[in-house]
Protein backbone atom coordinates (compact mmCIF):
# COMPACT_ATOMS: atom_id res chain seq x y z
CA UNK A 1 0.00 0.00 0.00
CA UNK A 2 1.30 3.44 -0.96
CA UNK A 3 -0.08 6.67 0.45
CA UNK A 4 0.61 10.27 -0.45
CA UNK A 5 0.02 12.33 2.69
CA UNK A 6 -0.54 16.02 3.37
CA UNK A 7 -0.25 17.14 6.99
CA UNK A 8 -2.09 20.37 7.77
CA UNK A 9 -0.53 21.79 10.91
CA UNK A 10 2.73 19.86 10.80
CA UNK A 11 4.51 22.02 13.41
CA UNK A 12 1.96 21.30 16.17
CA UNK A 13 2.11 18.33 18.53
CA UNK A 14 -0.13 16.15 16.33
CA UNK A 15 1.82 17.07 13.21
CA UNK A 16 5.17 16.31 14.84
CA UNK A 17 3.92 12.94 16.08
CA UNK A 18 2.46 12.18 12.66
CA UNK A 19 5.87 12.71 11.08
CA UNK A 20 7.39 10.30 13.61
CA UNK A 21 4.75 7.72 12.78
CA UNK A 22 5.18 8.10 9.02
CA UNK A 23 8.96 7.90 9.25
CA UNK A 24 8.62 4.56 11.10
CA UNK A 25 6.03 3.21 8.66
CA UNK A 26 8.50 3.27 5.78
CA UNK A 27 8.74 4.56 2.21
CA UNK A 28 5.21 3.47 1.21
CA UNK A 29 3.94 6.47 3.19
CA UNK A 30 5.14 9.59 1.39
CA UNK A 31 4.94 13.17 2.63
CA UNK A 32 3.56 15.22 -0.26
CA UNK A 33 2.73 18.40 1.61
CA UNK A 34 3.18 20.14 4.97
CA UNK A 35 1.66 23.30 6.37
CA UNK A 36 2.21 25.78 9.18
CA UNK A 37 0.85 29.15 10.22
CA UNK A 38 4.00 30.99 11.28
CA UNK A 39 6.49 28.55 12.83
CA UNK A 40 8.55 28.54 9.65
CA UNK A 41 11.80 27.68 11.45
CA UNK A 42 10.47 24.27 12.50
CA UNK A 43 8.67 23.91 9.16
CA UNK A 44 11.98 24.45 7.37
CA UNK A 45 13.60 21.68 9.41
CA UNK A 46 10.73 19.34 8.55
CA UNK A 47 10.97 20.21 4.85
CA UNK A 48 14.71 19.58 4.74
CA UNK A 49 14.20 16.18 6.38
CA UNK A 50 11.04 14.92 4.64
CA UNK A 51 11.32 16.63 1.23
CA UNK A 52 7.65 17.42 0.53
CA UNK A 53 6.69 18.79 -2.87
CA UNK A 54 4.31 21.41 -1.42
CA UNK A 55 4.38 23.70 1.61
CA UNK A 56 1.37 25.78 2.66
CA UNK A 57 1.99 28.78 4.93
CA UNK A 58 -1.32 30.23 6.03
CA UNK A 59 0.18 33.47 7.36
CA UNK A 60 1.39 35.14 4.14
CA UNK A 61 3.82 37.36 6.03
CA UNK A 62 5.97 34.33 6.88
CA UNK A 63 6.24 32.91 3.34
CA UNK A 64 9.21 35.13 2.50
CA UNK A 65 11.02 34.15 5.69
CA UNK A 66 10.48 30.48 4.85
CA UNK A 67 12.01 31.03 1.40
CA UNK A 68 15.09 32.51 3.06
CA UNK A 69 15.40 29.31 5.12
CA UNK A 70 14.62 26.86 2.30
CA UNK A 71 15.78 28.11 -1.08
CA UNK A 72 14.77 25.00 -3.00
CA UNK A 73 12.90 25.48 -6.30
CA UNK A 74 11.56 21.91 -6.04
CA UNK A 75 9.45 22.97 -3.03
CA UNK A 76 6.35 24.87 -4.10
CA UNK A 77 5.11 27.39 -1.50
CA UNK A 78 1.33 27.93 -1.26
CA UNK A 79 0.77 31.13 0.78
CA UNK A 80 -2.39 32.18 2.59
CA UNK A 81 -5.38 30.21 3.83
CA UNK A 82 -6.23 29.26 0.24
CA UNK A 83 -2.95 27.38 0.18
CA UNK A 84 -4.42 24.67 2.42
CA UNK A 85 -7.30 24.13 0.01
CA UNK A 86 -4.94 24.02 -2.97
CA UNK A 87 -2.72 21.51 -1.16
CA UNK A 88 -5.49 19.03 -0.32
CA UNK A 89 -6.69 19.02 -3.93
CA UNK A 90 -3.32 17.94 -5.32
CA UNK A 91 -3.53 14.71 -7.30
CA UNK A 92 -0.52 13.21 -5.50
CA UNK A 93 -2.33 13.53 -2.15
CA UNK A 94 -4.72 10.72 -1.27
CA UNK A 95 -4.68 11.16 2.53
CA UNK A 96 -5.11 14.48 4.34
CA UNK A 97 -4.32 14.72 8.05
CA UNK A 98 -5.83 17.92 9.38
CA UNK A 99 -4.56 19.26 12.69
CA UNK A 100 -5.17 22.99 12.18
CA UNK A 101 -6.38 24.58 15.39
CA UNK A 102 -9.69 26.42 15.28
CA UNK A 103 -12.13 27.15 12.47
CA UNK A 104 -9.29 27.99 10.07
CA UNK A 105 -9.04 24.35 8.99
CA UNK A 106 -12.70 23.98 8.06
CA UNK A 107 -12.59 25.08 4.37
CA UNK A 108 -9.66 22.77 3.61
CA UNK A 109 -11.33 19.84 5.39
CA UNK A 110 -14.43 20.35 3.24
CA UNK A 111 -12.26 20.65 0.14
CA UNK A 112 -10.56 17.35 0.98
CA UNK A 113 -13.92 15.64 1.45
CA UNK A 114 -15.21 17.02 -1.86
CA UNK A 115 -12.04 15.80 -3.56
CA UNK A 116 -12.76 12.28 -2.30
CA UNK A 117 -9.65 12.10 -0.08
CA UNK A 118 -9.16 10.01 3.03
CA UNK A 119 -9.55 12.67 5.71
CA UNK A 120 -7.86 11.96 9.04
CA UNK A 121 -9.27 14.51 11.50
CA UNK A 122 -7.23 15.48 14.57
CA UNK A 123 -8.88 18.81 15.38
CA UNK A 124 -12.46 18.91 16.61
CA UNK A 125 -13.67 22.00 14.79
CA UNK A 126 -14.62 20.56 11.34
CA UNK A 127 -17.10 18.13 12.88
CA UNK A 128 -18.21 20.45 15.68
CA UNK A 129 -18.90 23.48 13.48
CA UNK A 130 -19.97 21.72 10.30
CA UNK A 131 -20.62 18.10 11.22
CA UNK A 132 -23.79 17.75 9.19
CA UNK A 133 -22.26 19.44 6.14
CA UNK A 134 -18.92 17.59 6.30
CA UNK A 135 -20.40 14.11 6.79
CA UNK A 136 -22.91 14.69 4.00
CA UNK A 137 -20.23 15.90 1.58
CA UNK A 138 -17.90 13.03 2.49
CA UNK A 139 -20.64 10.54 1.71
CA UNK A 140 -21.54 12.26 -1.56
CA UNK A 141 -17.95 12.38 -2.85
CA UNK A 142 -16.68 9.03 -1.52
CA UNK A 143 -14.38 10.50 1.14
CA UNK A 144 -13.53 8.42 4.22
CA UNK A 145 -13.51 10.28 7.56
CA UNK A 146 -11.07 8.80 10.06
CA UNK A 147 -10.77 10.18 13.61
CA UNK A 148 -7.39 10.85 15.24
CA UNK A 149 -8.70 12.33 18.49
CA UNK A 150 -7.89 9.50 20.94
CA UNK A 151 -11.47 9.15 22.19
CA UNK A 152 -13.06 9.05 18.75
CA UNK A 153 -10.38 6.74 17.42
CA UNK A 154 -11.20 4.43 20.33
CA UNK A 155 -14.91 4.53 19.49
CA UNK A 156 -14.16 3.95 15.81
CA UNK A 157 -12.00 0.94 16.66
CA UNK A 158 -14.56 -0.48 19.09
CA UNK A 159 -17.33 -0.08 16.52
CA UNK A 160 -15.55 -2.54 14.24
CA UNK A 161 -17.02 -5.20 16.59
CA UNK A 162 -20.57 -4.69 15.30
CA UNK A 163 -22.84 -2.86 12.90
CA UNK A 164 -23.77 0.79 13.47
CA UNK A 165 -27.42 -0.20 14.03
CA UNK A 166 -26.28 -2.46 16.91
CA UNK A 167 -24.74 0.39 18.95
CA UNK A 168 -26.70 1.14 22.13
CA UNK A 169 -24.53 3.98 23.47
CA UNK A 170 -21.09 5.55 23.24
CA UNK A 171 -19.06 6.23 26.39
CA UNK A 172 -16.43 8.94 25.94
CA UNK A 173 -13.76 8.96 28.63
CA UNK A 174 -11.78 11.92 29.91
CA UNK A 175 -9.03 12.35 32.47
CA UNK A 176 -10.89 15.14 34.27
CA UNK A 177 -8.02 17.53 33.60
CA UNK A 178 -5.99 19.37 36.24
CA UNK A 179 -9.06 20.34 38.31
CA UNK A 180 -10.79 16.99 38.76
CA UNK A 181 -12.62 17.07 42.10
CA UNK A 182 -12.56 20.87 42.34
CA UNK A 183 -15.66 22.97 42.98
CA UNK A 184 -16.49 26.44 41.68
CA UNK A 185 -14.93 28.25 44.61
CA UNK A 186 -11.67 26.34 44.03
CA UNK A 187 -11.56 27.65 40.45
CA UNK A 188 -12.03 31.34 41.24
CA UNK A 189 -8.35 32.25 41.14
CA UNK A 190 -7.03 29.73 38.60
CA UNK A 191 -4.07 31.07 36.60
CA UNK A 192 -3.12 30.13 33.03
CA UNK A 193 -0.10 28.29 34.41
CA UNK A 194 -2.32 26.13 36.60
CA UNK A 195 -4.77 25.45 33.76
CA UNK A 196 -1.91 24.40 31.50
CA UNK A 197 -0.55 21.85 33.99
CA UNK A 198 -2.35 18.77 32.64
CA UNK A 199 -1.64 15.66 34.75
CA UNK A 200 -1.53 13.20 31.82
CA UNK A 201 -1.42 14.62 28.31
CA UNK A 202 1.09 16.96 26.65
CA UNK A 203 -0.93 19.15 24.28
CA UNK A 204 -1.07 22.65 22.86
CA UNK A 205 -2.22 25.50 25.15
CA UNK A 206 -5.72 25.90 23.71
CA UNK A 207 -6.74 22.25 24.02
CA UNK A 208 -5.08 22.04 27.45
CA UNK A 209 -7.26 24.87 28.74
CA UNK A 210 -10.25 23.13 27.10
CA UNK A 211 -9.38 20.07 29.15
CA UNK A 212 -9.31 22.19 32.30
CA UNK A 213 -12.83 23.55 31.61
CA UNK A 214 -13.94 20.17 30.19
CA UNK A 215 -14.83 21.99 26.98
CA UNK A 216 -12.75 19.42 25.12
CA UNK A 217 -15.17 16.72 26.26
CA UNK A 218 -18.14 18.94 25.43
CA UNK A 219 -16.84 19.40 21.88
CA UNK A 220 -16.20 15.67 21.61
CA UNK A 221 -19.85 14.93 22.38
CA UNK A 222 -20.92 17.08 19.42
CA UNK A 223 -18.18 15.61 17.24
CA UNK A 224 -19.23 12.04 18.07
CA UNK A 225 -22.86 12.79 17.29
CA UNK A 226 -21.94 13.55 13.64
CA UNK A 227 -19.00 11.23 13.13
CA UNK A 228 -20.90 8.15 14.27
CA UNK A 229 -24.44 9.29 13.37
CA UNK A 230 -25.70 8.58 16.91
CA UNK A 231 -28.34 10.70 18.71
CA UNK A 232 -26.66 12.88 21.32
CA UNK A 233 -28.73 11.34 24.13
CA UNK A 234 -26.91 8.06 23.49
CA UNK A 235 -23.51 9.61 24.10
CA UNK A 236 -22.22 9.76 27.69
CA UNK A 237 -19.06 11.05 29.36
CA UNK A 238 -17.08 9.22 32.05
CA UNK A 239 -14.14 10.58 34.01
CA UNK A 240 -11.27 8.11 33.87
CA UNK A 241 -8.20 9.60 35.61
CA UNK A 242 -5.70 7.01 34.34
CA UNK A 243 -6.45 7.77 30.66
CA UNK A 244 -5.89 4.15 29.68
CA UNK A 245 -9.40 3.29 28.46
CA UNK A 246 -9.78 5.83 25.68
CA UNK A 247 -13.51 5.21 25.15
CA UNK A 248 -16.10 2.42 25.04
CA UNK A 249 -19.05 1.30 22.93
CA UNK A 250 -21.99 -0.59 24.40
CA UNK A 251 -23.91 -2.75 21.94
CA UNK A 252 -27.58 -3.69 22.10
CA UNK A 253 -26.79 -7.15 23.48
CA UNK A 254 -25.05 -5.61 26.53
CA UNK A 255 -21.47 -6.19 25.37
CA UNK A 256 -19.15 -3.27 26.09
CA UNK A 257 -16.08 -3.01 23.85
CA UNK A 258 -13.25 -0.72 24.95
CA UNK A 259 -10.00 0.39 23.35
CA UNK A 260 -7.06 0.66 25.74
CA UNK A 261 -3.59 2.09 25.31
CA UNK A 262 -0.97 4.36 26.81
CA UNK A 263 -1.73 8.12 26.62
CA UNK A 264 0.20 8.38 23.34
CA UNK A 265 -1.22 10.04 20.23
CA UNK A 266 1.01 7.99 17.94
CA UNK A 267 -1.38 5.02 18.10
CA UNK A 268 -4.56 6.81 16.87
CA UNK A 269 -2.52 8.69 14.27
CA UNK A 270 -1.09 5.44 12.92
CA UNK A 271 -4.45 3.67 12.93
CA UNK A 272 -5.97 6.46 10.83
CA UNK A 273 -3.09 6.34 8.35
CA UNK A 274 -2.94 2.55 7.97
CA UNK A 275 -6.65 1.69 8.34
CA UNK A 276 -7.97 -0.95 7.76
CA UNK A 277 -4.59 -2.58 8.39
CA UNK A 278 -2.64 -2.75 11.65
CA UNK A 279 1.14 -2.69 11.47
CA UNK A 280 4.00 -2.36 13.99
CA UNK A 281 4.68 1.20 15.03
CA UNK A 282 6.28 3.59 17.51
CA UNK A 283 3.48 3.79 20.10
CA UNK A 284 4.38 2.82 23.65
CA UNK A 285 3.15 -0.64 24.72
CA UNK A 286 0.56 -0.94 27.48
CA UNK A 287 1.48 -2.84 30.67
CA UNK A 288 -1.70 -3.29 32.70
CA UNK A 289 0.18 -5.04 35.52
CA UNK A 290 2.09 -1.79 36.13
CA UNK A 291 -1.09 0.33 36.25
CA UNK A 292 -2.84 -1.58 39.04
CA UNK A 293 -6.36 -0.17 38.80
CA UNK A 294 -8.67 1.75 36.50
CA UNK A 295 -11.23 4.19 37.93
CA UNK A 296 -14.39 5.64 36.42
CA UNK A 297 -16.49 8.52 37.76
CA UNK A 298 -19.40 10.63 36.61
CA UNK A 299 -18.48 14.22 35.71
CA UNK A 300 -19.46 17.10 37.99
CA UNK A 301 -22.00 18.94 35.83
CA UNK A 302 -22.47 21.75 38.36
CA UNK A 303 -18.82 22.78 38.28
CA UNK A 304 -18.09 21.99 34.64
CA UNK A 305 -21.09 23.55 32.90
CA UNK A 306 -19.62 23.14 29.44
CA UNK A 307 -20.85 19.53 29.35
CA UNK A 308 -24.60 20.15 29.79
CA UNK A 309 -24.24 23.09 27.39
CA UNK A 310 -22.88 20.72 24.73
CA UNK A 311 -26.02 18.59 24.84
CA UNK A 312 -28.20 21.69 24.45
CA UNK A 313 -26.09 22.83 21.51
CA UNK A 314 -26.21 19.41 19.84
CA UNK A 315 -29.99 19.28 20.16
CA UNK A 316 -30.33 22.82 18.79
CA UNK A 317 -28.24 22.03 15.70
CA UNK A 318 -27.73 24.55 12.93
CA UNK A 319 -25.40 27.42 13.80
CA UNK A 320 -25.40 26.76 17.58
CA UNK A 321 -22.23 24.67 17.57
CA UNK A 322 -20.34 27.26 15.48
CA UNK A 323 -21.18 29.89 18.11
CA UNK A 324 -20.33 27.50 20.97
CA UNK A 325 -16.91 26.73 19.52
CA UNK A 326 -15.99 30.27 18.42
CA UNK A 327 -17.01 31.87 21.72
CA UNK A 328 -14.86 29.38 23.56
CA UNK A 329 -11.85 29.86 21.27
CA UNK A 330 -11.96 33.61 21.74
CA UNK A 331 -12.49 33.38 25.50
CA UNK A 332 -9.57 30.97 25.87
CA UNK A 333 -7.34 33.41 23.98
CA UNK A 334 -8.37 36.15 26.41
CA UNK A 335 -7.71 33.91 29.40
CA UNK A 336 -4.26 32.86 28.19
CA UNK A 337 -3.44 36.53 27.63
CA UNK A 338 -4.37 37.23 31.26
CA UNK A 339 -7.29 39.50 30.40
CA UNK A 340 -10.13 37.43 31.92
CA UNK A 341 -10.60 35.01 34.79
CA UNK A 342 -10.82 31.24 34.27
CA UNK A 343 -14.53 31.06 35.13
CA UNK A 344 -15.31 33.82 32.65
CA UNK A 345 -14.58 31.41 29.79
CA UNK A 346 -17.83 29.50 30.24
CA UNK A 347 -19.71 32.68 31.21
CA UNK A 348 -18.82 34.24 27.86
CA UNK A 349 -19.84 31.08 26.00
CA UNK A 350 -23.20 31.10 27.81
CA UNK A 351 -23.68 34.78 26.98
CA UNK A 352 -23.15 34.15 23.25
CA UNK A 353 -25.50 31.17 23.17
CA UNK A 354 -28.20 33.11 25.04
CA UNK A 355 -28.02 35.97 22.53
CA UNK A 356 -27.79 33.94 19.33
CA UNK A 357 -30.76 33.18 17.11
CA UNK A 358 -29.97 29.69 15.84
CA UNK A 359 -30.31 29.25 12.10
CA UNK A 360 -30.91 25.76 10.77
CA UNK A 361 -28.36 25.92 8.01
CA UNK A 362 -25.69 23.72 6.51
CA UNK A 363 -24.13 26.48 4.39
CA UNK A 364 -20.41 26.97 5.05
CA UNK A 365 -20.82 30.73 4.59
CA UNK A 366 -23.53 30.98 7.24
CA UNK A 367 -21.60 28.76 9.64
CA UNK A 368 -18.52 30.97 9.28
CA UNK A 369 -20.72 34.05 9.70
CA UNK A 370 -22.03 32.63 13.01
CA UNK A 371 -18.43 31.90 14.01
CA UNK A 372 -17.41 35.51 13.33
CA UNK A 373 -20.51 36.84 15.13
CA UNK A 374 -19.60 34.90 18.30
CA UNK A 375 -16.03 36.21 18.27
CA UNK A 376 -17.30 39.78 18.02
CA UNK A 377 -19.80 39.15 20.81
CA UNK A 378 -17.05 38.03 23.19
CA UNK A 379 -14.91 41.08 22.39
CA UNK A 380 -17.88 43.45 22.70
CA UNK A 381 -18.93 41.92 26.01
CA UNK A 382 -15.44 42.42 27.40
CA UNK A 383 -15.33 46.04 26.20
CA UNK A 384 -18.60 46.72 28.03
CA UNK A 385 -17.19 45.09 31.16
CA UNK A 386 -14.17 47.36 31.10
Amino acid sequence: MSRGIAILGSTGSIGRNALRVIEALGPEYRIIGLSAHRNVELLAEQVRKHRPKYVAITNREYAGRFRMLVDDPKVRVLPGTDGLTELVRCDEVDTVLTAVVGAAGLPSALAAARAGKRLAIANKEPLVIAGELLTREAKAYGSTLLPIDSEHSAVFQAMQSGAAREVHRILLTGSGGPFRGANLSDLEGVTPEQALAHPIWSMGPKITVDSATMMNKALEVIEARWLFDVPVDRIEVLIHPESIVHSLVEFVDGSVIAQLGEPDMCLPIQYALTYPQRVPGVAKRLRLDQIGRLRFERPDLQTFRTLPLAYEVARAGGTAAAVFNAANETAVEEFLAGRIRFLQIVELVEHCLANHDVRQTTSLEELLEADAWARRQVKDRLLVGR
